[in-house]
């Protein structure tokens, strides 16, 4: 009976500890407000990951957006992150926003564009960047990525910060004061449509601003995270030709120090899950393998390489 005891017990901690999985792994994935797209893309990828990768376990945290992502990764309080690809560019080597630098963050993907747009009310007689000149023009929230791009693209067409009229408003703060007529023009970065602009046309007829020739060629050689788009024909009410346009892209970054293998499986199953990431947002639908490579602003983790190495796709 005693034998019998000391053989059952063995095999009762056989089954409790031989047979145990180890603990996942705990990450957190920073991303954005609720009502934007980092927060439910986020989400996505999370679940993705926690489906497809049994080493680990990712949740969801909501923030205020790149910089605040990029801080959180820097302390350690999150090891994957949604962001803009030029915020990281600054993080990276440590300017504008970010007094010091953060090098332990790396990219695995490029996910979507986000389209620097130049609205003008059709009454403002602006059809060019070079029409700007004079005129009272929105260049984003103080501080914001979308101010930074705004000075940019000036500066690449000629244009100082005094020969406009410059105010430092939102998204829909321009686009109301558009409607009222107190300002003539506005610059917004973000994916498109863009909301406060589909509510503006709706009363306000308006022009969407080309960045084109040698000056938008040379932005994208001062700074490489902009990449050239078009916004298409009809994406906004009254707007019935595409309009040659420059975007940064929303980025999925990871911390350097995790695994270069977990970071090959993440990279796996992100691409093979596609379908799903599309079901949870329109933007999702946007990812694909080709441009995941391309507008990248901080090197990819040795992680990612790997992957793209092994689908025989070249690292822009």
């Amino acid at each position: 009976m005693k034998r019998y005891l000391i053989i059952l017990a063995a095999v009762v901690s056989i089954f409790f500890f031989g047979c145990k999985k180890d603990t996942p792994k705990e990450l957190v994935i920073a991303t954005g407000g609720v009502s934007g797209v980092y927060y439910p893309l986020g989400c996505a990828i999370a679940e993705i990951l926690n489906n497809s990768i049994d080493s680990i376990h990712v949740t969801v945290r909501e923030t205020g957006g790149s910089a605040e992502n990029i801080r959180l990764m820097g302390k350690g309080e999150a090891q994957l992150a949604i962001v803009q690809n030029d915020i990281m560019d600054y993080a990276y080597r440590g300017i504008f926003m970010f007094p010091e630098r953060f090098q332990n963050i790396s990219t695995i993907a490029t996910l979507y564009p986000e389209v620097i747009q130049i609205v003008a009310s059709k009454e403002s007689g602006i059809k060019s960047i070079e029409d700007l000149r004079g005129k009272r023009v929105s260049i984003g929230d103080v501080g914001s990525g979308g101010e930074f791009n705004a000075k940019q693209i000036l500066e690449g067409y000629g244009i100082q910060l005094d020969e406009i009229q410059k105010y430092n408003l939102s998204f829909k703060e321009s686009a109301d004061k558009i409607k009222s007529g107190e300002i003539d023009a506005c610059f917004l970065t973000s994916g498109i449509p863009n909301k406060a602009v589909e509510e503006l046309t709706k009363s306000t007829e308006i022009e969407l601003i080309p960045l084109i020739g040698t000056q938008a060629d040379k932005i994208c050689n001062a700074y490489n995270f902009y990449t050239k788009t078009v916004i298409p024909p009809r994406t906004y009410e009254g707007i019935h030709s595409g309009t040659p346009a420059l975007s940064i892209r929303a980025t999925l970054a990871a911390s350097s120090e995790l695994d270069e293998e977990l970071i090959y499986k993440m990279t796996e199953a992100l691409f093979d899950n596609l379908t799903e990431l599309g079901k949870a947002h329109i933007k999702g639908k946007e990812v694909s393998q080709k441009t995941a490579v391309t507008g990248v602003s901080v090197p990819f983790h040795t992680g990612a390489i790997k992957y793209y190495s092994d689908k025989g796709l070249t690292i822009f």
